[in-house]
């Protein structure tokens, strides 16, 4: 495997605990969302940033576009045989049961494999998952400016036995973004359905009894 990694290290450090990636960053004094967070989330942690992706009307949309409220984002690609499935079903499940309680949040997938992920490809894949899913792709350039900016890791197989059905390795975490507050907090693999759920519905609570002016 390639192991370059996109990660800027100047801005994140990322250390393994148990399992958990923890990051620690300089922490705001005043957190509204405290009684949210899980404990490997810090506030004012540096994820996400600008970003030009296609959507699949093959029509180019930057981060204000995409996030225009909660929204979960999540790096992977269409031909990933176990874990990208997994997770965004499980983040599907977890919109939908806020959906019960009149709750909206966007689940967003974008694509770390571009040269296989079009538009088309994309909405093929995200309409299984949940009707609401926003899938992105982009050109090669995009695809890293955007994962630089969410610090995500990725890198193809090397020297796979079939060229056209290699394997990414990446990194598995879904980011939970406002248009006002940025980067909230990420999940793992761990949570399920119904706790995300639970702990997206307290940011939901906050955000609602503290508009921005």
């Amino acid at each position: 495997m390639n192991r370059a990694i996109l990660f800027t290290t100047a801005a994140v450090i990322s250390i393994a605990i148990g399992g958990g990636a923890y990051y620690f960053v300089s922490q705001k004094q005043d957190d509204i969302f405290a009684q949210c967070r899980s404990s490997s989330t810090v506030a004012g942690a540096r994820i996400g940033g600008p970003f030009e992706l296609v959507n699949p009307a093959g029509e180019t949309v930057t981060d204000k576009d995409v996030i225009d409220g909660l929204t979960l984002v999540y790096f992977g690609y269409t031909f990933c045989p176990d874990v990208c499935p997994f997770d965004t079903a499980r983040n599907a499940e977890a919109v939908e049961i806020l959906e019960e309680q009149g709750i909206m949040v966007k689940p967003v997938m974008i694509t770390i494999d571009p040269n296989r992920d079009t538009p088309e490809a994309m909405a093929e894949f995200t309409s299984y998952i949940h009707p609401r899913m926003l899938g992105l792709s982009g050109t090669e350039e995009q695809t890293n400016a955007a994962a630089k900016e969410y610090q995500v890791y990725f890198a193809k197989e090397d020297d796979p036995e079939d060229e056209e059905y290699y394997l990414i390795e990446h990194s598995t975490f879904t980011y939970l973004m406002h248009p006002d507050y940025g980067f909230l907090q990420f999940f793992g693999r761990a949570p399920r359905p119904e706790e995300m759920a639970e702990t997206l519905a307290c940011y939901a609570d906050v955000i609602e009894n503290n508009p921005v002016n």
